[in-house]
Parts: C-alpha cells; structure tokens; sequence
C-alpha cells in the first residue's frame, strides 16, 4: 500500500522500539499481529480456567475463552502478511479474511452452545472461520509469488523520492541564493535612493535683452552650470525646457563625442547617435545555449545575424545565466561609456552603500583601489583628485604583508592611506613596477560616476576596438564578443546594444 507514514503514538511506539517503518501497513501489520498474541494468550488461560459450557445458558466463560482464542489467531496469521511489502490487492486480501474469520466468531456467539455439537460443532461456523484462514493465508502465498516485484518497487519509489528530495534542497538553495541577491540589490537600491541630496543649484527664469525668455541653473557659489541654450519666446516655454531638465537629467548618460583625425569636431557631434526609444521594438533576440563545456552561456543576435553582445564567460546552471540575461536588460539601456586611454577611474558605490574609486587599465586589471569607503560621493571625488595631482614617489610607500607579498599604498599630505595596490605581488620589484604604471597613468586618467554599470571602451592588445559592459560590483556582465578595426564602430555596437537588449526575447 503506501509508503508514507502516519503519526501517532502507535507509531512513535514502532519507531522508538523497532524502528524506522518503510510503510504504513508495516506498522500496522506489528500491531494486529501483537494484539493478537495478548487475545490469543488471555484466551487459553481463560480456557483452563473455564468448565463445560454443556447445558448452560446464557454466555459462559469457556465462551470468552473461545471467541479470544479465535480473534486472536485470525490476527496472528493476518499480523505477518499485512506488515510484509506485498501489493496492495494481498493486503486487501488479508483483511477481507481477517473480516470473514471475525464474521464467524459473530456467528458462534449466537449458536453457542446450544447449536454446537459437543462432538462435531457447527460446521457452516466452523467452514467459515476456516474459509478467513485460507483467505488470509493464499494472500501471503499468492502475494509473495505474484508480487515478488514489490520490494524492488519500493526501492525504485525511495530512490525517486531521494532525487526530488535532493532536488527540492537544490531548489530551496538556490531561492536563498536569489532572494540574497535581490536582498543586496534592494539595499543598493535604497542606498541610490538615499543619496539624493537636496540641491545646492537654482533655477533662474529672466528675460533677456531681446525681450526673448531664457534660463540658467546657478551653483550658490556663484557659478551657471546651465543654460538654455537657446530662448523661448514664451514664458511658458522656457519653463517648459526647465521642466523637461528636471526631469531627464538625473537619469541621463554620457556619450563623449571623439571625432576621427580627420573628422571636424562640429561633424562628429552631428552624426552622434541619439538615445534610443524605450518603446522602440527590440531587432535583436537573446540566445541561450550550453557550450562544449556543459557552461551556459548567451548571445545577443541581431536580426540580421551579427552577433552583438555575448555573456563572456559560462554559468553553472541555466537559472544564473538568465539572471546574468536580466542584468545586462536592466542595465545596458542607462549604463554611461568609460573611455580608457589607457585607463580610468572608476567611482562606484559598494554593497555596503559607501563610495568608492579604482584605476582601471583597459585590460581589464585594477592598478589601485581606494583604501576604505567614503559616506559622500564628493569625498571619493576629492581622493581621485588627490591621487592625480600627486603621484610623487614620497607618497608610495611598499610593505609585505602576513602572507609574504608585496603590495604598496598612497598616503595623502595628512599622512592618511587612500589607495592601495588592491592585491600582493610576488616581489618587491613587481610592486615598484606597479607603482611607476599608476604614476603614469593615474595624472591623465579620466574619472566617471558608475550607476549601476558602466560601458567600458578599450583598444586590445591586436590593436582592435572592444567594449565591455561592467557591473559596479566589478563583474564583467557582458561583453562586444569581437574587436572593431575603428573607434566609431564600436560606439555604434554598443548604441545598438543599449537600443536592443532591453527589450529583446530570450531562446
């Protein structure tokens, strides 16, 4: 029958006292069979302590002898054949048998001992009773022969039942492990949330001397940060242009137009792409396969059939490359270009919410990191600038840590640590080489804000124009897949990445 167990006390008794039951008719076949001992035996003492029930009338004691007796040996046979692990029609049988041998104690309790022979006793009682034997009896026999399977059955269910428990672990870890994710991403959520600040700008609404309407944003230091542009010839207009600032700088990103050697600068900002339409239907399609190596990995592929973004690198299951798919959907659209000649800082906000800045080389490799996190992200500002302005050797200083290598760190004029090597190198000399890239580069190298992710741009070791699209906890999310011959073409792919895989299908 079935393999689940029940509660109880009668099952709590069997697994305390004899074990853990594969089945519920495991236990209950324990129980018929010792309840029908304890009948059996209170049975035959009554019995001995019982007289003829010749000429009585009236229920006697050798009745009760007998009637327990009875009971309990239908129980005794059919105890052993409902425990065993037979198919459910041999249990059935068995307590259809004990059923009949109890319909035949029914009926000797009405003829006896009036209607019973002292020599012969009742025979259709008699027949009966015998009939719930035999029942019970071929039930154990015929099950064990025909059902002979059934253990192998059963092993078959705990096996299966194993796998999806294994798999159900599985499935709950991997919940902990999104609902985690989602956890850190909310808290960055909250932290992008928090740092709002209330301005420190105005908005100033004047009619110039054209009698023409314009306006400009002004620092309270004194400083227009922005202007129209243009005039309006309405005031409402001009309001109209404030409005439409307010609301679209914030989310706004960087396109930082370079113009071709033979390129005008004027031409250049003419054939810069515009940000693509949100509501612009994706031309593009993700992509979802295992490789050679059994890693899941994707591809963006643009209706014509390029290939226009690939995931970079393999994932371990199809579930954590379809959160990789949702990473780059919901941050290649506002993600800002990073431009490295040959390299750039970063500034960025860490899971914990504090601001932070590293030095990145276009291959990739991270020259210097901040030392600890900043509550402002002016202050993660001002460290860049310290580093830039000063890179004299006076302030590096190179020290082995506790595990034997060398790393080295950038002390400001107030003696405080504000960047480090960010890992150890092998020797002392690596170090210092390490220190002379970063005086090198770190004085010219550009600085951006990441949002959430940010589209790195750099020339390959082949001379070939990449992009990649990097997350600010520093993971690689996306990448071009191939190297472009010209700098202008890899700004088109990424323009069509931004436009396309935001709302592009997954395969």
């Amino acid at each position: 029958m079935g393999t689940n167990t029940s509660q109880g006390p009668l099952y709590s008794f069997y697994r305390n006292r004899v074990g853990e039951p594969d089945t519920d008719d495991e236990v209950r076949g324990y129980w018929v069979f010792l309840i029908g001992l304890l009948l059996g035996v209170a049975g035959l003492v009554l019995f001995f302590l019982s007289e003829s029930a010749v000429g009585a009338d009236g229920f006697t004691l050798r009745e009760g002898s007998i009637m327990l007796l009875a009971v309990g040996l239908s129980m005794l046979v059919a105890g052993p054949v409902i425990r065993l692990p037979l198919q459910s029609w041999a249990t059935y049988a068995a307590y259809l048998g004990q059923a009949v041998c109890f319909a035949a104690v029914a009926w000797f309790t009405v003829v006896f001992p009036t209607d019973w022979p002292t020599l012969t006793g009742n025979q259709p009682v008699i027949f009966l009773y015998a009939a719930g034997l035999a029942i019970i009896t071929l039930a154990g026999v015929a099950g064990s022969v025909i059902g002979g399977a059934t253990r192998e059955a059963l092993e078959t269910s705990e096996q299966r039942t194993s796998e999806l428990e294994a798999e159900l672990e599985a499935t709950r870890q991997e919940r902990e492990t999104i609902q985690s994710e989602l956890t850190s991403d909310l808290e960055e959520l909250e932290g992008l949330v928090d740092s709002l600040h209330t301005s420190q700008a105005q908005f100033e609404l004047y009619e110039d001397r054209a009698a023409q309407w314009r306006w400009r944003l002004r620092h309270r230091n004194g400083n227009v940060i922005a202007d129209s542009g243009e005039s309006y010839t309405r005031k409402h207009n001009a309001k109209k242009g404030m409005a439409s600032v307010r609301r679209n700088a914030l989310g706004a990103t960087l396109l930082e137009i370079v113009p071709e050697p033979q390129e005008e600068p004027e031409d250049a900002l003419e054939a810069a792409p515009l940000i693509p339409d949100m509501n612009d239907e994706s031309r593009a399609t993700f992509e979802l396969y295992e490789d050679s190596a059994g890693q899941w990995r994707w591809r963006l592929v643009h209706d014509n059939g390029n290939v226009i973004a690939d995931s970079g690198e393999g994932y371990s299951s199809k579930q954590k490359a379809r959160q990789g798919i949702d990473s780059v959907k919901g941050n290649a659209g506002p993600a800002s270009y990073l431009q490295f000649d040959p390299a750039s800082f970063e500034i960025y906000r860490d899971s914990a919410g504090e601001w932070r800045f590293r030095l990145l080389h276009r291959n990739g490799n991270i020259l210097a990191a901040a030392s600890e996190g900043y509550t402002r992200r002016r202050d993660a500002k001002r460290a860049v600038d310290s580093l830039r302005e000063d890179v004299s050797d006076d302030r590096f200083e190179t020290y082995e840590d506790n595990r034997g290598e060398t790393r080295w760190r950038w002390r400001a004029a107030n003696g405080e640590i504000v960047a480090t090597s960010g890992e150890g190198y092998s020797s002392r000399s690596d170090a210092e080489e390490a220190v002379e890239r970063v005086q090198r580069l770190a004085p010219e190298a550009d600085a951006l804000d990441v949002g959430l992710a940010a589209f790195e741009v750099f020339e390959d070791e082949g001379e070939e124009w990449r992009w990649r699209l990097r997350h600010r906890n520093g993971n690689v999310i996306a990448d071009s897949g191939e190297g472009y011959a010209e700098r202008n073409k890899v700004h088109d792919a990424i323009e069509s990445v931004k436009k396309n895989a935001p709302g592009a299908d997954i395969e």
